[in-house]
């Protein structure tokens, strides 16, 4: 067997990693790259390690755009074969899909209006929608904990990572010649006691295992300081008339958000101000997560039970319009704005920042990991002076960021996670989607903890097995 780490190696975006066995190939994810506009884009676009033709299918680990959000692309270059997800993530990675590339097709016509006027070569969208509708039909779903034959040498299975709804650990039992060995990838690998979403499964030993380590380094507060200091942000804007901008991923993390906020609402912990989710995609999503109550926790399902809806309160406004999005930004606060990406790299939040960041007065609250060079970063490191749109601003308002909201388990929470495993069978971990000091905090960890070999890919690398 051979893995090449192409998406993800020693960064946190565009998850891609490409296998041949046994005369098949095939790639687990195919995300986009985030980060500088330029080079991402070039990251994107080509597919310089392999022929998009020659793959037989592909494994989708969840629908994150940083995991799925590339196979539209892949399918433009020639790919025809079979997508495998599970039953969540294909509903979840249809809509995705189509917003991601009614978002590329709108930027790139805002931004071709001004470059028109300037005289400059226009840009196109990386894909289109009906590339992503092309891409769409091909999508297989399957149940968790079922082996699935793909072909007579590769038996797929897979375990709910509670990462995001429908996210999954990939499981492959592979066999070659007269051996039989374990595979496994961790996707983004979730925490125990999210908010609405199950734990993540444990999974059989394995022999290999490619292991998530966005935050290998860092470790995360309880979700119960985070509800008290989500209620302390609401009321200091209360206080001040403040609007508060969140850039939030539309799957999963708005609607922990919302389920947070609809607790400390009927709580009477914090002055109910109204809250607009900005994102047709949320809107769609939170639908689809209606839609797929067996992927909830005890708490959740508790709540449908009570006939409770763990994704609306009084106050809470979700917009589709352009135009009514566009009026948000003419009201007074107190207001809680969230809206997509939750890197601020594209969408709506992008208007909702540029009208409002100049603003000493407003909060931007920032609940997710960001990756280097994207908008988002640079908020978070507080920059004076940042770019939207290509045009200055001046970044005045107040900046809070809460990583204790990350859906992805801290350096203790991974390391609790592999400890489940069979340290004398597992021979490999490659360590992927995390930044390179990240990693290498992590590695450390694991070698001390006493596993057994610990490699920390770079991209384009390639391993036999």
């Amino acid at each position: 067997m051979k893995i090449q780490f192409i998406g993800a190696a020693r960064t946190v975006t565009g998850s891609l990693h490409y296998f041949e066995v046994n005369g098949s190939k095939f790639a687990i994810d195919c995300g986009l790259v985030q980060g500088k506009r330029k080079e991402a884009f070039e990251l994107n676009r080509t597919f310089e390690f392999f022929d998009a033709k020659d793959l037989d299918f592909v494994i989708l680990s969840h629908a994150h755009i940083d995991h799925a959000g590339n196979l539209p692309n892949l399918v433009k270059k020639g790919f025809s074969g079979k997508i495998y997800c599970t039953h969540a993530t294909k509903s979840l990675a249809e809509i995705m899909l189509l917003d991601s590339a009614r978002i590329q097709e709108k930027d790139v016509e805002f931004v071709n209006k001004r470059r028109a006027k300037q005289g400059k070569n226009l840009f196109e969208p990386l894909y289109t929608e009906e590339d992503a509708k092309k891409t769409i039909a091909l999508f297989f779903g399957l149940n968790y904990h079922h082996d699935y034959e793909i072909t007579p040498e590769i038996i797929l299975n897979f375990f709910d990572a509670g990462h995001i709804l429908g996210s999954s650990i990939v499981f492959l039992t592979i066999k070659e010649g007269d051996r039989i060995f374990n595979f496994a990838f961790s996707g983004d690998l979730g925490r125990k006691n999210l908010p609405i979403l199950q734990d993540p499964d444990k999974i059989p030993d394995v022999d290999f295992l490619i292991c998530e380590s966005t935050y290998g380094g860092r470790f995360h507060e309880t979700f119960e300081v985070s509800e008290q200091k989500l209620a302390d942000v609401i009321i200091k804007a209360a206080s001040r008339n403040a609007k508060i901008i969140v850039p939030s991923f539309s799957v999963g993390r708005t609607q922990e958000i919302v389920y947070l906020l609809n607790k400390i609402f009927s709580e009477n912990r914090a002055p109910e101000i109204p809250v607009y989710v900005d994102s047709p995609l949320s809107v769609n999503a939170t639908e689809v997560f209606r839609n797929h109550p067996e992927c909830f926790d005890a708490e959740t399902a508790e709540f449908l039970l009570n006939n409770e809806d763990p994704f609306g309160f009084n106050k809470l406004r979700y917009i589709t319009d352009v135009e009514d999005s566009k009026r948000l930004n003419s009201l007074k606060g107190p207001m809680m704005i969230i809206s997509s990406s939750g890197m601020a790299e594209a969408g709506r939040i992008l208007h909702h920042l540029a009208n409002n960041i100049e603003d000493a007065n407003n909060i931007i609250l920032i609940v997710g990991f960001n990756a280097e060079h994207t908008l988002g970063r640079k908020i978070v490191e507080r920059l004076p002076v940042v770019k939207i749109f290509g045009d200055e601003y001046e970044l005045k308002a107040e900046v809070i960021v809460f990583n204790s909201l990350s859906a992805h388990a801290d350096s203790n929470e991974l390391i609790n996670y592999l400890e489940q495993l069979d340290k004398s069978r597992l021979q490999k971990i490659f360590l992927v989607h995390g930044d390179y000091d990240q990693q290498q905090k992590f590695s450390k960890r694991l070698l001390e903890s006493g596993f057994k070999e610990v490699i920390i890919p770079e991209r384009g690398e390639v391993f036999e097995i």
